[in-house]
Formats: structure tokens, sequence, C-alpha cells
């Protein structure tokens, strides 16, 4: 008799699989540079498990979103709560949800799992019309900031949102945007891209009284697509994963790091962050140095 193919019930537990679970509602991104596709890719990169919650879709190539099509709020609420009551979740990131509902349905949500560490990501919605950008954005900070434990975002995204009547000659500062944030409930803020002199951008994790890190880096010539999306699903991961604040931001800018130094053009668009770098073939002596930095590199020795 052929022996059964079929798993046997009464065999041991596999193993466990990542211990950190991350529930995760972005919309999905065809062409892979953002959107769920850089969650998931990133969540996995750095160990945790990612668990996609679709809100709506993204009309896009690699250089352009030309559209975005929302689901309807019952069908992003379902989606989540069936597999919350299946599997317990460590953090929570939320990206483009694509509508006041489907922001209110996701601030519902999370304030059945208070408990749980929320991370924010504001995407650029500058190929938004200004009227559905003032709805949303007006939307999330009513909503979903006061429930928001770690926001992050662009230094020049944020400002506009948040500071929109700053009068300053200079521009705001890290620590004037986690006011700003902290106003709505916000206890930390991950401000990312702010301009210096030279071609370095900084990369500051503020609270209202204090810069609890920055971090400098080069700029790279190329234009990339889904940068920020990386980024803050690998901070999220590393929450879930326990580990503490400021090593969980340092860790995961220097993950962007090597994923944009690897990144690659796969159309005629922007580059897109290599999530998976550390998967590529390499030769030995390259490999070898690889292993041994993993993703702990000092960020005066990489670029961003």
């Amino acid at each position: 008799m052929t022996a059964s193919l079929l798993p046997d019930p009464l065999a041991d537990e596999p193993d466990e699989g990542p211990a950190a679970c991350v529930l995760v509602f972005n919309a999905n991104d065809a062409s892979g540079a953002a959107g769920l596709a850089a969650d998931l890719m990133a969540i996995a990169s750095v160990g945790a498990h990612a668990m996609p919650v679709m809100t709506g879709a993204y009309i896009r190539d690699t250089s352009e979103v030309f559209d975005h099509f929302a689901l309807d709020d019952e069908a992003v609420s379902e989606q989540a709560r069936v597999i919350l009551e299946d599997i317990a979740v460590q953090a929570i990131k939320v990206g483009f949800v694509g509508s006041p509902e489907n922001l209110s349905a996701v601030a519902e949500l999370a304030s059945d799992y208070s408990e749980v560490p929320l991370l924010t990501y504001m995407p650029d919605l500058s190929w938004w019309r200004e009227d559905q950008i003032d709805m949303y954005q007006d939307a999330c900070s009513e909503l979903l900031l006061p429930q928001t434990t770690v926001l992050v975002g662009n230094h020049s995204t944020l400002s506009r949102w948040l500071l929109p009547e700053w009068s300053n000659e200079k521009a705001p500062t890290a620590r004037d945007i986690a006011r700003a944030a902290n106003a709505f409930g916000v206890a930390y803020t991950l401000v990312t891209g702010i301009p210096l002199p030279d071609q370095f951008i900084e990369n500051a994790l503020c609270s209202p009284t204090a810069t609890l890190c920055s971090h400098k880096f080069e700029r790279f010539e190329a234009v990339f697509s889904g940068a920020g999306e990386t980024l803050s699903a690998a901070v999220a991961a590393l929450i879930a994963s326990e580990t503490e604040l400021t090593e969980a931001v340092a860790e995961a800018l220097s993950y962007l790091d090597r994923c944009l130094d690897s990144g690659f053009r796969p159309g005629m668009g922007n580059v897109i962050p290599d999530r998976l770098f550390w998967a590529q073939p390499e030769d030995d002596e390259a490999a070898e140095d690889a292993q041994e930095s993993s993703f702990e590199i000092s960020p005066n020795d990489t670029r961003h």
C-alpha cells in the first residue's frame, strides 16, 4: 500500500515561526514599489509575520500614482476582525487606507486593542486632489492619531499636514513636528528626510520634549518609490519583536539603507528598494562582510 501523503494529525507540532505578528492596513500596489508588497517583504525580512489587510488598490506604475480605489469600510473591518479573533498581534501598522470611512473603521478596531502599539505612516499624497487630501488627513488627525504610538513620515509631508500655518523663515524642526503631533495624542514621531547641507539628510525620532535619537545619511542620487513604506514596516516589525524603540529605529534605518543601496529599476520609472538584498547571491568576500554586519550597520558608514 502506498504511504499516505497527508500530514499525520498525531505527529509532533511544527516548529514555531516568527513570534511577532504585525497587522498591516494598506492599499495594494501592483508595481510592488509600495503598499502591501513593501510591508510584507520588509516585515518578513526583519523576522516578523505580516497579516495584510487590503484597504484598496493603487493605480500606478513605478513613476507615479494615477488613481486609487478604496474598499468599503465593512470589507476592511471584517478582514481584520476575523484575523484578530484568531491570532494575537504584537503591533499594528497603518499605511494609506484610502478614505475617512476606512480610517474610522481602523480607529475603531485599534481602540478595541488599545494595548497593542500602533504605528501610523503618512505617505506623500500630492498625487491626490487637494480636497481629498484635506479630508483624509483631518480624519487621520481626529480618529487615528489619538491612538498612535509612533507616527512616521517625511519632513515635508508632516510639516504641511501638522503645521499648515507655519510662518517662520526657518523650516520646522523634528521637535516642532513632534510637538504638533503630540497635540493629537502621538507619543513619538519619526521624521525622515530632513534636509542638511552637503547632500546629507537626517532622520530623527522625537518626543514632544526631546530628540531621542537622530541618524545622518548621505543622500542617494536616485529617486526611490516605497522607501517610507519599507522603513515604517521595519520599525513596526521590530517594535512587535519587543526591540526598544530607539534601537528599532536605528536598525530599521540601517536595513533601509542596505535596501536602497541594492535598489533596482524594474521598469522605466523610479528605483525600488531591494528589501530582499540579503537573499541575493554575492561573492564570498561580500557575503562574509554582510554576514558580519547583518543589519546593524553604523549610520556613519552608510548612505541613505
